[in-house]
Parts: C-alpha cells; structure tokens; sequence
C-alpha cells in the first residue's frame, strides 16, 4: 500500500514537471529589436494583454534604453537633450502615464506661445495657426511676419475658387502656396513643421504628414474659412477647448522610460547586443545577433528605423528592405545651454521661437527651457534648448563641440541680445535621427505591407512609418502589440505595418 502511494506520488509529480514544461514551451516567444520609446510601450502593452503568457526578448544596441529620450543634468537641473515633450491629448498617451503612475509628475508649459525668428527679430507667432495657417487676419497683421503686400496676398485666400486638380500626394508648398502666398509659406508654415519634422515643406507629402492641412485644402474653398469652421466646431464639443496639448515629467521624460523598464524587469533584455539578420526558420524567426547568437521566435517586432530594419532582413525580403531605405533620414541635434541669468538680462516672454529656412540660420528652432516649463524655473540660471539640422542643411556636422557652441550662441546673442557666454553645455548629436515623409511615403508603406504580408510573425513599428511624435510613437506600438496578440492567439493572421 505505502509502494503504491509512493509511486502514486510520483507519477503526480512526473506530470507536474511535464506540465510546467508545456507551460513554457507554449509560451510565444517574441524578439522585439530596438529599446526605444517604440519598442518599450510594444513590450509594455503585450504584458498589458498577455501577463507572463508570453516570452519576450528586447535586444537593444545601445547600453541603454529609452532610444532618443534621454535627461542630463545640466545647470543644476535635469533637462531633456532629446524630446522634451508629450502630446496629451492624444488619449493613448494620458492613459499610458495613468497606467504607468506618473500623473502626479506631469508639467504643463507657461510661457505665451513661440515667436518666429524673421527679418532681424522676434516676432510674436499669430494666435490661431495650424502649422502656420492662421484663422484670423488681425493677428496675423500685427505681427508683423508679413510684408502689406504679403498680407494682400493671404487674404486674397478669402475670395479666390477652390482649387482644382491637385495632385493625388501633394506638398504641403503645393497646397498653402497658391492659396495664401509664398509668405505665409516661407515665414510660418515651413519653420513650424522645419521645427517638427526638420524638413522642408516644399518636399514633405501633406497627406502623410499634416494631414489637417490636406483635408482643409481639398473640403474647403478657403484654408481660412476651413480652418475657422473647424476651430469653432472644436470649440463646440465637450472638452474640445482648454488643457495643454503637450506636457512634460518632473524629472524630465527618462521618468518614461524607467517606469516602462520596469514592465520588462522579468524579460529577457539585452543591451549592447546588435541585430545582424533577421530570416525565416523552422516554425517562425531565427534573430541572429553580432555575437553570433540566434534567438528563436514566433513572432518579431522591429521598433528601429526603418534603414536598420531595411539591412536585418535585406538577405530574407529584398522587396521590403527596398521599400523601407527609401524612407529618407535627416542629421539633427540638440544644444543645451545653461546662461548665467545675467547675461539674459530680461525675463523671457514666451517658450523660445523657431527659424524660417529662408533666414539662412544654423538654429531650426530654440526652447526656453527655464520660462517654458514651470519645473525649471531658477533666479541664477537660464536653461536654452536649441535644434540645429534640417533636410538640405548639413553645415553643422563636421563642426567640433567648441565651434558648434559658439556658433549657436552667436545667433542666439544676435536674436536675443545675450551678453554672456553660457556655463556649460551638452550636445547629443543625432545622425540619420529624424525620417522624413516626404512625397510618395504612403507608396513606400503600401509596398512594405504588400511584403510584409508574404512574412506573418514580422511587424514593423516606430517614426519611420505613422507620425514622428512620441504620442504616435506609442499609438503605433498599441496597434503593433494588438495585432500581434490576435496573431498570437490564432484569431486571425496579422503581418503588416501597423495601420
């Protein structure tokens, strides 16, 4: 009787094991590359639908995570040297920072608004713009951005026929232009989207990248009377008025990226370990790494740009990797500098301003860090963020650090009349760091999709493919996380970019 308990006993424990083996065997495994904001939130929002039901592994090149999100101490303070901002109102974004325990960190800007840097000073940027389209001809007038005959120019929007026979991916010079002027054009809309996309808007495609501006140009007669109706109807929803569009974290957005690095604490996570190949293998993915590891996956999500992903998996998909190298990138960087408050010598009545390509400036755009986020505020110290490189405009790279400085702070000293040498500085030099959407990228995206659909298990995710900004960034990495769960869990076959 004892033998037969005790063999009872351990047959129990015999299928115990095997089960717990199944367990993790059944578990799918998924290799997400890139430890940025992209491949984070990926990670953070499989966990969200999964739990541990899932093996995931997160190799990273760099040493460390967080990608172009990365805070300094500088001037006493912690400052941003990336992105300093997150647009909140796009609800994934608020309902991350919920999720993630950081709304008691959260800092709206003060400040009045930006000012644009034309013809010698500083000029207050108009009340009621999108992306420079302003909605009232009254501020426009008294900022005096435009020349009286520019301003005849932009009203003659008011009466002029709708246009006819745009081209089916416009520019966004193609749209704005014959409506409202070169003026308009030059001196506020491409320093507004120079400061975003670092680009040109003579060249970037309207549909994929200010699709507002698209819809007004071909559902409106007048970009503004289009752009005031739909103020109005904004105005007119609940909640559709007030609260700031873009926030901060006190302590700067690396707060971000140590609150996802904890969702993937239990993960396997690999620093410093580079992607060389990505390939079909037997049941899903073979990863191969420098080292020459191969990691074996179900299911693989490249969050890296998209030139990075176009050489892992060129040997694999030549048809995708043509599609994704050309999505061009622009060299950018960001100059941090801490002034002595004297050397300011006036309080700073705005949140910085940004240059117009056709003033021939290294600065794109400039953030006063210390009067835009209440966080930073100091009595001894100034706290200035400047941008340097857009597309066509590559004289800042072979500069040193010294040269560099001096020279942004030359134009700073010629914009703002400072009479003082900053303290100290950082650079972060971002090389190929901003993709540009320019005409033809929903082409370019249709054609990865079209390859990605012969790959199922692979997913491409990031700033490459959806929007820039870090709310798109996350938006995309919930639809990307979406999909693979469905795929994961056999409801349906998911394989493209995410949408």
């Amino acid at each position: 009787m004892k033998a037969t308990r005790i063999a009872t006993g351990c047959r129990l424990r015999r299928i115990h094991r095997q089960l717990e083996e199944y367990t993790v065997l059944a578990q799918p495994r998924v290799v997400i590359v890139g430890g940025g904001i992209s491949g984070l939130a990926t990670a953070h929002y499989l966990h969200r639908r999964l739990g541990d039901r899932v093996h995931l592994t997160l190799v990273e090149g760099g040493a460390r995570l967080g990608g172009k999100i990365s805070t300094e101490q500088i001037g006493g303070h912690l400052v941003d040297v990336g992105p300093d901002a997150l647009m909140v109102r796009a609800p994934v974004t608020a309902t991350l920072i919920e999720d993630l325990g950081l709304s008691a960190l959260v800092v709206s800007p003060a400040g009045s608004g930006a000012r644009i840097w034309s013809r010698g000073s500083l000029r207050r940027l108009p009340a009621g713009t999108l992306f420079g389209i302003p909605d009232r001809l009254l501020p426009l007038m008294k900022s005096r951005l435009l020349s009286p005959l520019g301003l005849a120019r932009a009203a003659l929007d008011l009466v002029k026929p709708a246009p006819v026979g745009l081209p089916d991916d416009p520019t966004i010079a193609e749209l704005v232009r014959p409506r409202m002027g070169a003026q308009v054009f030059d001196r506020l809309v491409d320093p507004l989207l120079g400061g975003v996309h670092a680009g040109r808007a003579d060249e970037l495609s309207a549909r994929s990248t200010a699709p507002d501006i698209e819809a007004l140009a071909r559902g409106n007669r007048s970009l503004y009377l289009g752009l005031r109706g739909r103020r109005k109807n904004a105005a007119a929803k609940p909640g559709g008025a007030g609260g700031a569009a873009l926030v901060t974290l006190r302590g700067g957005l690396a707060r971000l990226i140590d609150a996802l690095a904890t969702r993937v604490e239990g993960d396997d996570v690999r620093l410093g370990s580079a992607v060389v190949a990505v390939a079909r293998g037997t049941g899903g993915y073979e990863v191969t790494l420098s080292d020459g590891t191969v990691l074996e996956a179900d299911a693989v999500v490249l969050a890296i740009p998209a030139f990075g992903a176009a050489a892992m998996v060129r040997a694999e998909a030549p048809d995708l990797a043509a599609a994704l190298a050309g999505i061009p990138y622009v060299d950018v960087a960001t100059i941090c500098l801490a002034y002595p408050r004297a050397a300011v010598g006036h309080d700073l009545d705005g949140t910085g301003f940004l240059v117009p390509p056709e003033e021939g400036k290294l600065i794109v755009g400039c953030t006063w860090s210390s009067a835009k986020w209440p966080h930073l505020a100091d009595t001894n110290t100034v706290l200035i963020r400047c941008m340097v490189g857009r597309r066509r405009d590559q004289r800042w790279v072979d500069l040193d650090e010294d040269t560099l400085v001096s020279q942004v702070h030359a134009e700073l000293v010629e914009a703002m009349g400072l009479t003082g040498r900053p303290t100290e500085h950082h650079i972060e030099r971002w090389m190929q760091g901003m993709p540009q959407y320019i005409v033809g990228h929903r082409g370019r995206l249709e054609a990865a999709e079209e390859a990605l659909g012969r790959l199922p298990g692979l997913y491409l995710t990031g700033s490459a493919y959806r929007g820039v900004g870090l709310a798109s960034c996350v938006a995309d990495a919930e639809r990307t996380a979406d999909k693979l769960v469905h795929l994961l869990n056999n409801a349906r076959p998911a394989s493209e970019v995410s949408a």
